[in-house]
């Protein structure tokens, strides 16, 4: 995905859930995005970020990012940009990562009903079956920046 955003040319910062850092490989992600990957608040006194995301992509979006994020739950540094963003007018595509069973469950599709609320844009992505691991293989990461250029072409 960072490689599809820097070919529209995009300046890319990665924001990682604590649980997610175990998923990526930080040296490449922040050789490749010249950042560090952000994954805790900052202390007080530490610099912020060189500037304000124009723009919000949560992929791949498990079913606890989802369900907290809607639900207003703030406990990582990823879901506090989450909450934040609609408010700020910061455009935000999301693109879940999940099984058919968490798909099924009540809270899910209320938590998707509520994101779109907030006018948060929402990937299409088909849950792969529970205990497979699966659907790595067709998840379309290009398709977050492909829901979010639409916005960022109407940007001052």
């Amino acid at each position: 995905m960072i490689t599809a955003a820097q070919g529209r040319h995009w300046d890319v910062g990665v924001t990682a859930t604590p649980q997610g850092l175990g998923f990526l490989d930080a040296e490449a992600v922040e050789a490749q995005t010249g950042r560090p990957i952000r994954s805790a608040w900052r202390s007080p006194g530490e610099p912020r970020p060189a500037r304000p995301a124009d723009a919000v992509a949560v992929a791949p979006a498990t079913f606890n990012t989802v369900n907290k994020w809607a639900a207003g739950i703030s406990d990582n540094l990823a879901l506090g940009v989450l909450c934040e963003a609609p408010a700020m007018d910061i455009p935000v595509a999301v693109l879940p990562y999940l099984n058919s069973a968490q798909a099924a469950h009540p809270a899910y599709r209320q938590s998707l009903d509520r994101l779109r609320e907030m006018g948060v844009l929402i990937g299409s992505y088909e849950p792969h079956r529970p205990k497979t691991g699966g659907g790595a293989d067709r998840y379309r990461w290009e398709e977050v920046l492909e829901l979010l250029a639409p916005r960022l072409s109407l940007r001052p």
